[in-house]
């Protein structure tokens, strides 16, 4: 059977933890399976070679940057692979263009267009343990190495078991699978034994930091099951996989899980003509950007004819928001524009508030009883997220986790500190 194992930066954090993941390897492949490893850059890397580059230039060109942070994986995974041949098994290290993972050419945030595995396939033939540099590739267009964004490991493993035809992908990481709540949030979170993909794009997309979310729709797209574990246990974990509820004779969950997110901030625009195209106008300058936005709220007209609209972005694109904003001011004939910062988005899910009414009133009791205001509200089929002020964040979480009976006895355990 073949697999592909993924380990994050926590796991492979030092020497005696690179060596723990080598024998956790190795006692994989003695179950008689080929094995494909994907690897972090080791602990905080990544995070320190973007330090150095910007002590060397403020804004460092996006090539040579990419250039720069793909070197911390391939440390990662040529270490392993010593660790490896000293325990007697064979294995090779590549790059993410050795393993023939094809870019776009978008620094720092490339996608990944294709795989053509040949190399590894041919060193799994021989026998090998084949070790692949997560998080970049080779832009099929320029030839340059590329990064696909921060957390991408997890989309290069899942990827590369697509493209492998793998039984499974195992997502190795520093808590014991997908819980109901942030662990350090919520010390009483459950353990989640299995979820569905959409469920788990659902808590990716707003704020759940145990799966990067490009590799939980690769998952779904490819129908590959991928399972979530510890590298610091032999806990079973979490299985993401296609879940038939009705046809495996479950019942559906209420909620899975309570989601947050700190990384976003507020844009509202004051003042706008409350006529047709206006919203069209401001949103076409943020696309334009190349800005993604996610909730937006427009109030009601004034008698005067005005009207303003709110909407939440990434925090790092805000200045640039504003700057594009500011910019087509006079077209658009806006009044002004104010930028939030201080906020952050609390989400509950879960595929049984489709036949289940009163969710959201529950979710609205709970914060009002732990006296959280709500600033902005938005819903999927599967999802109901609020916006609240940043010091309410947690206090919110709980208060959901509660009202939807979530609680745990056991605490949970986070082993390496980081959440991934």
């Amino acid at each position: 059977m073949r697999v592909v194992q993924k380990f994050g930066g926590s796991s492979v954090a030092d020497a005696d933890s690179i060596k723990r993941v080598a024998r956790r390897i190795a006692s994989t492949q003695s179950q008689g399976h080929e094995v494909v490893v994907v690897i972090s850059a080791m602990g905080d890397t990544t995070d320190e070679l973007m330090d150095l580059a910007q002590r060397v230039s403020p804004n460092p060109p996006p090539r040579e940057l990419d250039m720069l942070l793909t070197a911390g994986e391939r440390m990662s995974a040529a270490l392993l692979a010593m660790a490896l041949n000293d325990l007697g098994v064979t294995a090779r290290s590549f790059t993410g263009s050795q393993a023939g993972v094809l870019t776009t050419e978008a620094h720092g945030n490339a996608r990944i267009i294709d795989i053509t595995p040949g190399r590894i396939v041919s060193a799994l033939d021989e026998g090998d343990v084949v070790i692949v540099a997560g998080f970049q590739g080779v832009s099929q267009t320029t030839k340059d190495v590329t990064t696909l964004g921060r957390g991408a490991s997890d989309t290069t493993a899942v990827a590369l078991a697509g493209a492998l035809d793998a039984a499974y992908c195992e997502i190795y990481t520093d808590v014991d699978g997908v819980f109901t709540a942030d662990p350090r949030i919520v010390p009483g979170a459950r353990q989640i034994p299995a979820i569905s993909y959409d469920e788990m794009m659902e808590l990716a997309a707003n704020g759940a930091k145990i799966l990067h979310l490009r590799c939980v729709e690769y998952a779904r797209r490819e129908n590959v099951p991928v399972h979530v574990r510890s590298s610091f246990s032999q806990r079973p974990g979490t299985w993401v996989k296609d879940i038939d509820y009705q046809e495996d004779g479950m019942e559906e969950p209420l909620i899975s899980g309570v989601a947050h997110d700190r990384s976003e901030a507020k844009i509202t625009v004051i003042g706008v003509p409350d006529r047709p195209g206006e919203a069209a106008l401001i949103f076409t300058t943020v696309a334009d950007a190349d800005i993604n936005i996610d909730m937006i709220v427009q109030n009601v007209s004034t008698e005067h004819g005005r009207t303003d609209i709110s909407f939440t972005l990434p925090q790092n694109d805000g200045a640039k928001a504003i700057a594009a904003l500011q910019a087509t001011k006079d077209q658009i004939g806006f009044a002004d524009v104010v930028y939030n910062d201080a906020i952050g988005k609390v989400s509950v899910i879960g595929v049984g508030m489709r036949s289940h009414p009163g969710v959201t009133a529950r979710f609205f009791r709970a914060l009002a009883e732990a006296d959280v205001n709500i600033e902005m509200i938005s819903t999927s089929e599967i999802r109901i997220s609020v916006v609240v002020a940043i010091d309410d964040v947690d206090r919110a979480v709980r208060a959901a986790h509660t009202a939807f009976d979530l609680d745990s006895e056991e605490q949970a355990v986070v082993y390496g500190g980081t959440g991934r």
